[in-house]
């Protein structure tokens, strides 16, 4: 049976009662270190849950495909501006954010480095259902998660290894290649059928997809919910990461709209471009920490990801909300200003040419 170290202080009443300061279900116990049986409840729990998570998002991004337009998704990849704009976010801004808040909160070293796994790591799936919902370019949305999940193979190293020198070897921290290999997998599979009912049935597809971003929607929300049940004993860490957690992803968010904006995409494409930045893939984070450190560590650092987390969906549930209202106001005005250009189009000769077939100049249109 596997097990794993848990040391815990005890009080002068209970050293007094019990000599080994040990709980009564210890295996081994040396002072207050004591090694415990490993929880199987959480430990099913969680095989359970990540196997229904798993399920739940192949068909999430199943019907997120069925939003993609072959020839546009192909367009990005051909003219990539806007996929390199998002490679610089991703890989640029986010590694030089994390490196800087660390600095600035002058965390532990070992905090530190979680701090810039998180800003080293690919966007996350979550990014492409947010991305659906505020009206974004899903072509771009899917096209960037793709690349910056197979180029973090390459670019997580690099970055590792240039901001970690200053807190700890990077040679130290492991890559779980096969995890990001699976991630891959995940993404590319069920999004390429979904890309081909779109392009077969593109009725069929819509309903898909309006199914597939509700189901996504609640997906979002139940990962949260699970990591606080399954990590409930870990949330007792410094208010630096706290705190840090809170103003990482609402600035990448920020910084990635912004140097989306200044590249001079379009606002659709600055918006999926921010979420793509400020959302990564915390699970992989998850999966780097729990791999590279010891127990002792892990106590220290272990639930920044799910921290980081909660407050990635907190912030794109804020953009979404002041999106939404947005495009609200937005249409109410739009369609006073439709109703009066039809008024006065009714009079003009363009629309007897249009009503009748008529050739119209490329001005009138």
């Amino acid at each position: 049976m596997q097990t794993y170290l848990l040391s815990q202080q005890f009080n002068a009443r209970s050293l007094a009662e019990n000599s080994t300061a040990c709980p009564a279900n210890a295996t081994i116990c040396n002072g207050t270190s004591c090694v415990l049986p490993e929880d199987n409840f959480n430990k099913t729990l969680s095989i359970i849950l990540s196997t229904v998570l798993t399920i739940m998002l192949a068909l999430v991004m199943f019907s997120m495909g069925c939003n993609v337009e072959l020839k546009k998704f192909w367009g990005h990849i051909k003219r990539p501006w806007g996929i390199f704009v998002g490679f610089l976010c991703q890989f640029g801004i986010m590694p030089l954010t994390a490196f800087l808040l660390s600095l600035v909160f002058n965390v532990l070293p070992i905090q530190a480095v979680v701090v810039l796994i998180m800003g080293c790591c690919p966007g996350g799936t979550a990014s492409n259902v947010i991305a659906y919902w505020v009206d974004g370019d899903m072509d771009l949305s899917i096209s960037m998660t793709t690349c910056s999940t197979l180029l973090a193979m390459g670019m997580m190293p690099l970055c590792l290894f240039v901001y970690t020198k200053t807190w700890t070897d990077s040679n130290a921290i492991v890559l779980p290649y096969d995890s990001i290999g699976i991630s891959l997998v995940a993404l590319i599979i069920p999004v390429s059928f979904g890309i081909y009912v779109k392009h077969r049935w593109p009725s069929k597809a819509k309903i898909i997809l309006k199914i597939g971003s509700i189901v996504g929607a609640i997906l979002i929300v139940l990962i949260a919910v699970v990591g606080g049940i399954l990590y409930k004993g870990s949330w007792i860490i410094s208010p630096k990461l706290w705190i840090i957690g809170t103003v990482f992803p609402a600035a990448g968010y920020s910084l990635g709209f912004f140097l989306a904006r200044i590249a001079g995409l379009s606002w659709h494409r600055c918006r999926t471009v921010s979420l793509e930045t400020g959302m990564q893939n915390t699970q992989l984070c998850s999966t780097i920490v729990q791999l590279s450190f010891t127990p002792e560590q892990l106590e220290l650092m272990f639930t920044f990801p799910l921290i980081y987390s909660i407050f990635q969906l907190l912030f794109a549930l804020l953009i979404l909300g002041g999106y939404r209202v947005y495009r609200r106001h937005r249409v109410k005005t739009k369609t006073d200003v439709e109703k009066t250009e039809e008024k006065e189009d009714s009079k003009s000769p363009s629309s007897h040419a249009k009503t009748n077939g008529g050739f119209v100049s490329n001005e009138t249109k």
